[in-house]
């Protein structure tokens, strides 16, 4: 009977001690879970009923600006952005229609390019070094022109205000990709813009005196506040569109120490 008692007790004292090891590995599926979270920027949102509805389609600058445009634009207009990164024209072709879904669009801000003019190694590794004789672009200039224009001819059949967002610029030394080429492909596109009544928010021109300050060191992507400086042109662009008063003008921020872009993409 002493046998059996003392069993009994140190059963119970197992299973109290069992309990907090039960509680954790309940919780930690929920902690995976959160931190297999996508970028926020990518989240679908709730359409406010009576404001516009507008959609951002771009690569990673795009992601990093879309959070602090939809701020800006808050109580003004529904902002959507396509549910990942737009990659090159080739991606734009084989994703328009799904991006474009079924409902009604006002304005669509977009853009193609850097992924386009990106190089690419014999067996597609990512962002292969230009000077390498078997290297070659993601979409030559004359593919990407026939992309582009075929895109635009979707676009223009939403029956939405289009917006196209000039490719950012490309710094020196920025692996895969050759600072020049940016201009290049800007040519096509706005060639190609200009023959269709788009509307065109510059944002190489904007970006390109302040590259020291807004852009990170031999990459493609924009600091936090590089970002927001690009969204709050982007907002304007869209509210112009929409034949609704820009932004009140901000005060001009003091230099910031360059951080990590809000999501570093290639």
């Amino acid at each position: 009977m002493k046998r059996f008692h003392s069993s009994l007790i140190l059963l119970t004292a197992v299973a109290w001690l069992a309990l907090p090891l039960a509680a954790q590995e309940d919780s930690a599926p929920a902690k995976k879970s959160k931190a297999r979270k996508g970028n926020s920027a990518m989240a679908q949102i709730e359409d406010v009923p009576g404001l516009p509805r507008v959609l951002l389609i771009g690569d990673s600058i795009s992601i990093g600006y879309t959070l602090q445009t939809r701020e800006l634009l808050k109580d003004k207009v529904n902002l959507h952005r396509i549910p990942t990164n737009g990659g090159p024209t080739t991606n734009g072709l084989a994703n328009l229609s799904a991006w474009l879904g079924k409902n009604k669009w006002d304005v669509i801000h977009f853009n193609w390019g850097l992924h386009d003019l990106k190089y690419m190694g014999p067996k597609g590794e990512n962002l292969a070094d230009p000077k390498k004789p078997d290297s070659r672009q993601q979409v030559p200039p004359a593919e990407y022109e026939k992309n582009l224009r075929e895109l635009v001819k979707q676009l223009k059949a939403t029956g939405a205000k289009l917006i196209w967002a000039a490719t950012t610029p490309v710094p020196e030394d920025a692996g895969g990709r050759i600072c020049d080429d940016s201009v290049k492909y800007n040519e096509i596109a706005r060639k190609i813009m200009e023959e269709n009544d788009v509307v065109i928010d510059d944002l190489h021109a904007l970006a390109l005196p302040q590259l020291e300050k807004i852009q990170l060191p031999k990459n493609v992507h924009f600091t936090p506040e590089g970002s927001k400086i690009l969204a709050r042109q982007v907002a304007n662009s869209i509210l112009k569109a929409l034949g609704m008063p820009e932004l009140p003008k901000e005060e001009p921020a003091a230099d910031q120490p360059k951080g990590k872009p809000a999501r570093a993409e290639k």
